[in-house]
C-alpha cells in the first residue's frame, strides 16, 4: 500500500475554500498523518492547510475581468506550480475554480502527480468538449450536482456524485436565538440581500438591491456582509441606514421572509433554508456579450439547473432592473400562491440532492483510490 502523507489542495473563492476545509478535516479524521499545503483562504488555513498563496490576490469574475487580471493569474499559476513541485506532493486535490485548476491539473498530470477534482468545472454550461480534456488530466472526479454524472457519461467519463456539501454545512448550523436582539433588528419581516462574496460582485449588485428599500417600508432589509471585503464595500448601504450583518448568513436566512440573491452558491443555500428568492446577476457589457454566446444552458442559478425548470425567477443583465425587482419582490412577499409554488419546487430540489455527506464520502474515496494503487 502506498504511503500518502503530503497533499496539495487548491481552492479559489469563498465557497470552494469552505468545502476544501471540510474535506481536509474529513481526511484528517481518517488519517492523522496527512499534511496539507496549497492555495485557499481562512477556512483552509484554519483547517490546517499551510497556504502558499491566499486566493484573494486573484479573486476575479467575468470574462473581461479575467482578461485584465491575466498577469495576476499568470503570476499565481507560476508560483503554485513551482511550490507544488518543491513540496513534492503525493496527491493534488482541486476544488472548483475551473479556469485556474484545469491548468494545475494538466501540470500535475504531466509531472506524474495524481489529481482528484472535487466540484469540477461547469463544462456542461459552455464549451462542453472540455469534458474530454478534464478526463485526460484527472484521476478521479467528484460531483456535487446530481445531473452531472449523466452529462459526463456522454463523454465516456465516470464521475462520482457525492451529494452536496452545503447540506452538511446547514446540518451543522445551530441557530442563534438572540440573532434579532444581538443585531438590533425590529419585528418587521426581513428581506435578506445577498450581493455576493467578491468586491466586483457587490459593486455590481448592491446599488440596485438597496434601491428597493423605499418601496417596501413594511419590511426591513438586511445585507449579508462578508468580512473579507473592506468596510467601504458596504458604505452606500450603511449611508442609507441599511444594516450589514457580517458572517451570519445562515442566521439571516433562517429569519428571512424573502431574499434577493446574486447568482452563485448562495442561491442553493437560500433554497435549502426554504426562503423564496429572486436571483440576480450583472457583469460588464463585454463579458455578458461573450458569455451569452458561449453558455449552453437555459438557466444560471443552481436551483433552476438542478430542477431543470424555472423554480425561481432570474433577473440577468438588462432584466436586472429596479422595476423587475420591485415586481418580483412584491410577489415573494404578498402572493401566497407564488410563494407556495417556489417552496414546492424547493422540496423537489432537496429530494434530487439527497442526503449524502459529501466531505466524508470524498475523503473515503480518495484514500480508497490511493490504497488500490
Amino acid at each position: 500500500m502506498r504511503t500518502l502523507e503530503k497533499i496539495y489542495i487548491i481552492s479559489g473563492e469563498r465557497s470552494g475554500d469552505l468545502h476544501a476545509s471540510n474535506l481536509v478535516l474529513a481526511l484528517k479524521s481518517l488519517n492523522s498523518k496527512l499534511r496539507f499545503r496549497g492555495m485557499g483562504g481562512n477556512y483552509s488555513k484554519n483547517a490546517g492547510v499551510h497556504l502558499a498563496l491566499d486566493y484573494a490576490v486573484i479573486s476575479l469574475m467575468g470574462f473581461i475581468e479575467v482578461v485584465f487580471g491575466f498577469r495576476k493569474v499568470l503570476k499565481a499559476l507560476t508560483l503554485v506550480k513551482k511550490d507544488l513541485l518543491a513540496y513534492q506532493a503525493d496527491l493534488v486535490i482541486l476544488v472548483d475554480f475551473g479556469g485556474f485548476n484545469m491548468k494545475i491539473a494538466a501540470f500535475a498530470t504531466q509531472h506524474g502527480i495524481p489529481v482528484h477534482y472535487y466540484i469540477p468545472p461547469k463544462v456542461w454550461a459552455w464549451n462542453q468538449k472540455r469534458a474530454l480534456k478534464l478526463q485526460s488530466i484527472t484521476d478521479k472526479v467528484y460531483s456535487i450536482l446530481p445531473f452531472e454524472p449523466d452529462f459526463y457519461s456522454k463523454f465516456g467519463m465516470s464521475v462520482q456524485y457525492v451529494g452536496n456539501p452545503l447540506l452538511d454545512e446547514i446540518k451543522k448550523f445551530v441557530p442563534n436565538d438572540l440573532f434579532i436582539h444581538k443585531n438590533e433588528l425590529s419585528s418587521h419581516p426581513i428581506v435578506a440581500l445577498l450581493p455576493g462574496s467578491r468586491s466586483q460582485e457587490v459593486d455590481s449588485m448592491l446599488e440596485k438591491m438597496i434601491a428597493l428599500v423605499p418601496d417596501f417600508p413594511q419590511v426591513q432589509f438586511v445585507i449579508a456582509g462578508v468580512d473579507s471585503l473592506s468596510v467601504a464595500t458596504y458604505e452606500l448601504a450603511q449611508a442609507k441606514g441599511i444594516k450589514v450583518i457580517y458572517n451570519q448568513t445562515y442566521d439571516l436566512l433562517s429569519h428571512a421572509t424573502a431574499a434577493v440573491v446574486t447568482s452563485g452558491t448562495a442561491t442553493l443555500e437560500t433554497t435549502l433554508f426554504n426562503v423564496p428568492q429572486v436571483v440576480v446577476y450583472s457583469t460588464s457589457w463585454l463579458s455578458y456579450q461573450i458569455g451569452k454566446r458561449l453558455i449552453r444552458v437555459p438557466y444560471i442559478s443552481l436551483p433552476n439547473l438542478i430542477a431543470d425548470h424555472q423554480v425561481v425567477r432570474e433577473l440577468i443583465q438588462n432584466d436586472f432592473s429596479l422595476e423587475n425587482l420591485q415586481q418580483e419582490l412584491g410577489l415573494l412577499l404578498s402572493h401566497l400562491g407564488h410563494r407556495k409554488q417556489i417552496l414546492e419546487g424547493y422540496a423537489k430540489i432537496r429530494e434530487r440532492i439527497g442526503e449524502a455527506r459529501a466531505s466524508d464520502q470524498v475523503a473515503q474515496f480518495i484514500l480508497e483510490s490511493i490504497a488500490k494503487k
